[in-house]
């Protein structure tokens, strides 16, 4: 959806400085307030070049969902190999999409507003969101990784962690108190109430229990690693 340009600096500096002035846009005036001749404006240049590398305005909010993915990866990739305290690993894993989120939590609810089109790009839980779907599980499979747990749940814990995380964001979208606070206790409550709760789960006994989830999970074609579309 989005083109680069990689066969000269100029084509990357016009691409950054068109997206990176597409978010100051949205910032000020809203997402929907913004147009892509806006955009140009700010940028310099001229709207055939916008629509060039971003064939419209979602595919810039996509563009900056990627970037927020990207340094999350970084940031949890640094943590993770200084600590293998499965309780800081998760806080980091959860709180740290909430700091690179807390400027934009306007730019952030523009994907929740299309959950109920599926065939929407920016639908969080469509297919052009699958990617960065995956790569957000991805980020709590490598918080539990090294950790000593039955298979079934190395494969449900992520799916729930993110899940959690999802709901948490459409909390932090509205919660008004200074720095998102309400959120973010409750976060680390429900992370506390995770591990305790894990210690169970782990226990053979319930390993029918878990053998049962995974199979609705599946049936349902909400564990393919990538999306959570039913196709």
């Amino acid at each position: 959806m989005v083109k680069n340009d990689p066969a000269t600096d100029k084509g990357e500096q016009t691409r950054t400085q068109i997206f990176e002035s597409a978010l100051e846009l949205f910032r000020e005036k809203g997402f929907d307030s913004t147009t892509m001749q806006d955009i140009a404006v700010r940028a310099q240049v001229v709207k055939s070049a916008a629509y060039y590398y971003f064939p419209g305005k979602e595919a810039i909010i996509q563009a900056y969902y990627e970037r927020v993915q990207a340094e999350q990866e970084r940031l949890c990739e640094e943590a993770f190999a200084q600590s293998k305290d499965l309780r800081s690993r998760l806080t980091m894993a959860m709180h740290s999409k909430f700091e690179l989120a807390k400027n934009d939590r306007k730019l952030l609810g523009v994907v929740f507003r299309y959950t109920g089109e599926p065939e929407h790009p920016l639908s969080c839980l469509g297919h052009g969101t699958a990617e960065i779907r995956r790569r957000s599980m991805q980020v709590f499979r490598n918080a539990i990784a090294g950790e000593k747990l039955p298979k079934d749940l190395q494969e449900l814990l992520p799916v729930a962690l993110w899940s959690l995380q999802m709901g948490l964001l459409v909390m932090f979208l509205y919660d008004s108190s200074k720095d998102q606070r309400r959120t973010r206790h409750l976060a680390d409550g429900a992370l506390d109430l995770t591990l305790k709760l894990l210690s169970l789960a782990k226990l053979a006994v319930l390993k029918p229990v878990r053998t049962k989830i995974l199979t609705l999970l599946r049936e349902a074609n909400l564990l393919n690693g990538s999306g959570m579309e039913m196709r």
